[in-house]
Formats: structure tokens, sequence, C-alpha cells
């Protein structure tokens, strides 16, 4: 893969599909998601945006004990790109 295709900026509409396939059935994750998107929407790249996907691939449980930090990323998940997001998903304010 060539790096600058992983380094581009997502356009709008990208974004938004992702948000929507973001949506979480637990509040709490949802919490941490719209924050996310308030806060790095604008300029997600498409490294960043398929760490995600990745991250939402998980259930909603799973997904909770790594933003509560209750547990970290194992597995096939256990990326670099992973674990930069999450620490974006994991921002306070």
């Amino acid at each position: 893969k060539p790096q600058m295709a992983d380094e581009a900026l997502l356009d709008e509409r990208d974004v938004a599909i992702l948000r929507w396939r973001s949506r979480r059935g637990l509040v709490e994750n949802d919490l941490f998601i719209e924050r996310f998107f308030e806060r790095h929407g604008a300029h997600l790249t498409a490294r960043q945006a398929h760490a995600m996907t990745l991250l939402m691939n998980l259930s909603d449980n799973d997904l909770l004990d790594l933003l509560l930090k209750r547990k970290e990323a194992e597995g096939e998940i256990a990326t670099d790109d992973v674990r930069a997001v999450l620490e974006l998903l994991r921002e306070r304010a």
C-alpha cells in the first residue's frame, strides 16, 4: 500500500458514513464515539478510519472495556493504528 493513500484525509461523505456505522447500542460507547468525531472527524486519515472500523467490529462490551482501559487491544486489532485511535477515543475534555 502506498503511504500517501493511508495518510489521505477522508472526505466529508466518508466521515459521515464512518460516523453512522460507528453508532452503538451502549450509550456509554456512543459518548466516546461522538466526542471522537466532534474533535477528530474533520481530519481523519484512511489509516485511522480502518482502525476505527476494526474497533467498531467488536461487541459493545468489548469496546467499552477498551475505552475504559479495563482491557488493552489484543490479537489482530493490537496494531499501532488501533492503539492510536483508542487513545483519541479515550481523550477527556
